[in-house]
């Protein structure tokens, strides 16, 4: 099948990224090209602009993205850029130019760039174990908080995370955990979702991004605080490194704040290529990390489902 193609040129946003602190610090402009080839036959017909990629949409995704979390590489800002175009059903294969024409090599030069390519077929994580069982494929969500109202952050996360293809199934018990890396912050309450789901890896990526988001977060200090920090731990037993995504994730294993409240909620939990939770908490500890019994979140399902006897 051909396909058709929507170009989005010369989008401009002002981000922090860079190897070098002074970057970080003052930030520079990028300009972004992308390239999306999607099937326009069925939104030409109906002349509905459902029936395709909405490309003021996708914009606008992209600049949030450019000016948001800042990362080291404009290699890692345009795979990110990528996966968020592939999150858009109706985007097949994307191209994606960051030109970074500020970038300090030494040498006069009037742009450097970076050009990517994915495709949502190369893009599917590959799977090195049998298919799970059961309506979707599992999934292990990590969340924090640690600016504003911490417990309301978390909640309203679970919230905006839940429904439309994120079948949430237990939290796990609150605990309040010392950050770890970045600069001096309050400490974190995080808590571990278990879910099932029907969405791809790079639409439920983007779920979270978007929960990240309606709670205000604001990506201008690589570890720093967070009003709501959102983390995809496993997504059924994939193995795979993709651009923007790494599962299972990569640190999970070290972290006890991630697994102190994952064995609360499921005390046989196992980390693909790593083993059983509860022997990989034993192994870093918990110092740090002090269950908040007083503290409690409350699934949406259960919210809405009440009953008169």
């Amino acid at each position: 099948m051909t396909l058709d193609r929507i170009a989005i040129t010369g989008l401009r946003a002002r981000g922090r990224h860079g190897v070098y602190e002074d970057e970080r610090a003052a930030g520079q402009e990028f300009l972004v090209d992308a390239t999306l080839w999607v099937d326009i036959a069925e939104a030409a017909a109906a002349d509905d602009l459902t029936k395709t990629a909405d490309y003021g949409v996708i914009a606008g995704r992209l600049a949030q993205i450019v000016a948001g979390e800042p990362v080291a590489l404009i290699e890692t800002l345009a795979s990110r850029l990528a996966v968020a175009c592939l999150a858009d059903e109706a985007v097949r294969e994307v191209e994606i130019t960051v030109h970074k024409p500020q970038a300090p090599v030494g040498v006069p030069v009037s742009d450097i760039s970076i050009t990517v390519r994915r495709s949502r077929e190369l893009s599917q994580l590959r799977s090195t174990a049998v298919p799970d069982n059961g309506p979707g494929r599992p999934v292990v969500i990590a969340l924090g908080s640690n600016l504003g109202d911490r417990l309301a952050n978390l909640q309203q996360g679970l919230s905006a995370l839940c429904g439309a293809g994120l079948d949430c199934e237990a939290v796990s018990a609150v605990y309040q955990t010392a950050p770890v890396g970045g600069p001096a912050q309050d400490d974190f309450l995080n808590a571990v979702l278990l879910a099932r789901t029907s969405l791809s890896p790079d639409q439920l990526l983007l779920r979270c991004q978007r929960a990240e988001d309606a709670l205000g977060r604001v990506r201008t200090v690589r570890w720093g605080p967070r009003t709501l920090d959102v983390d995809i731990i496993t997504y059924g037993q994939e193995v795979g490194n993709e651009p923007g995504l790494i599962l299972p994730h990569p640190r999970a294993h070290e972290r006890a704040f991630v697994l102190a409240p994952w064995l609360d909620v499921d005390p046989a939990a196992c980390l693909p290529s790593h083993g059983l939770v509860r022997d990989l908490l034993a192994a870093v500890g918990d110092d740090g990390v002090r269950r908040m019994p007083a503290m409690r979140l409350v699934l949406p399902v259960e919210e809405a489902d009440i009953s008169c006897g």
